[in-house]
């Protein structure tokens, strides 16, 4: 067995994700059958000794049969209104479900401000460790019946990967319908899975494909996800939900996605991949080595042009001439202040203007 299979069989925190496809049908809404079968085996996990939480797509699927409605709809009204009673149906059925092995649950909605906005980020950090003091299974869900299509995760893969560092687990298992990572689409032909990943070497030339009717994500969201969560230091085992047991058992199915050397921080993951960024700075070469190479602050000397409408604690992207990102990091100045400090040393500056753009310690490279 394989380190990364190893650490996710393991683990005794745990996130696990399942999506709508595995636990819906577009005739039938919710799947209660799939749903135990579900809950069987985290329970057997729970027993063993593992806490856990699960991330649940299904609550827009889950309302439809309710609302008479045949297909997921694509306006996002009804949506929010399909979200709005399933998720009382999704929430409903998984306390049941719960309630066969004693255990409760407590469903955890989250909109994309709860890790964009510092504050809400800790503050969802503080409620998910008094939820495990308190032995409750967390359900969580995006907040589909107030987020919009400007402001939200776009699919629950992405969610759990941030919610795996965000509670600090041991491991993430994405479940799905498709029994792991392949080079292709195992519908359309011969396709060969990708059984350990340990790098983008290893990914090269998979062809990830979009979600179906019932969801929003797709194996290229999944592999994004999983791609966030191993570079920021968690272990991934991508499998099919139909093989739940085994991959929360043994975890010898599916796709292993090796974790980085090293766990980023809870401050430096939310700045790479939580923030929402206000704007951009644009370096010049000597500034690009000194904050990606030698991990230094952002001086205004190493400043070419600035783009946004954003102010001091804001989050920023700093990119190269051509625009590529290479950093992200916490700005110092409002951006009506910068035009007049960029390019200039240091020492042209006034006293009280010399201070870092963004200082080494609210900055992390990005690809790193």
């Amino acid at each position: 067995m394989s380190p990364t299979r190893q650490a996710v069989a393991q683990a005794r925190y745990l996130v696990v994700k399942i999506g709508s496809s595995s636990l819906t049908t577009a005739a039938g809404g919710l799947d209660r059958v799939r749903l135990d079968a579900l809950v069987d085996a985290l329970a057997a996990r729970v027993a063993a000794g593992t806490q856990l939480v699960l991330v649940s797509s299904g609550a827009i699927a889950a309302g439809l049969a309710p609302l008479g409605l045949r297909r997921r709809p694509r306006d996002l009204a009804t949506q929010q209104a399909a979200a709005s009673v399933g998720q009382l149906v999704l929430g409903y059925a998984y306390t049941q479900s719960w309630a066969r092995y004693g255990r409760t649950v407590g469903q955890v909605l989250l909109s994309a401000d709860d890790v964009v906005r510092r504050a809400h980020y800790r503050n969802a950090q503080r409620t998910f460790a008094r939820l495990r003091g308190l032995g409750v299974v967390p359900v969580v869900n995006e907040n589909d019946t107030v987020a919009t299509g400007e402001i939200r995760f776009g699919d629950n893969d992405r969610l759990a990967a941030l919610v795996a560092h965000l509670v600090g687990a041991d491991a993430l298992v994405l479940l799905s319908d498709v029994g792991g990572l392949y080079d292709s689409d195992p519908r359309l032909g011969a396709a060969r899975l990708v059984a350990e990943v340990h790098g983008p070497a290893d990914t090269c030339g998979v062809q990830a494909g979009d979600g179906g009717t019932l969801g929003t994500g797709g194996m290229a969201t999944k592999l994004d996800a999983a791609t966030v969560a191993s570079q920021a230091g968690v272990p991934v085992l991508l499998a099919a939900a139909t093989q739940v047991g085994r991959a929360l058992g043994a975890a010898d199915v599916g796709t292993a996605f090796a974790p980085s050397a090293a766990r980023l921080s809870a401050r430096r993951f939310w700045l790479r991949h939580a923030a929402q960024a206000s704007g951009r700075l644009r370096l010049d070469d000597g500034a690009i080595r000194a904050v990606v190479h030698r991990r230094r602050s952002l001086l205004a000397a190493g400043i070419i042009g600035v783009e946004g409408d954003f102010a001091a604690g804001d989050v920023v992207e700093l990119v190269d001439g051509q625009g590529a990102v290479v950093a992200r990091g916490m700005v110092g100045f409002d951006a009506a202040e910068l035009p007049e400090l960029i390019g200039r040393s240091t020492r042209e500056l006034p006293a009280e203007l010399r201070r870092e753009v963004v200082h080494a310690d609210d900055l992390v490279p990005c690809g790193t």
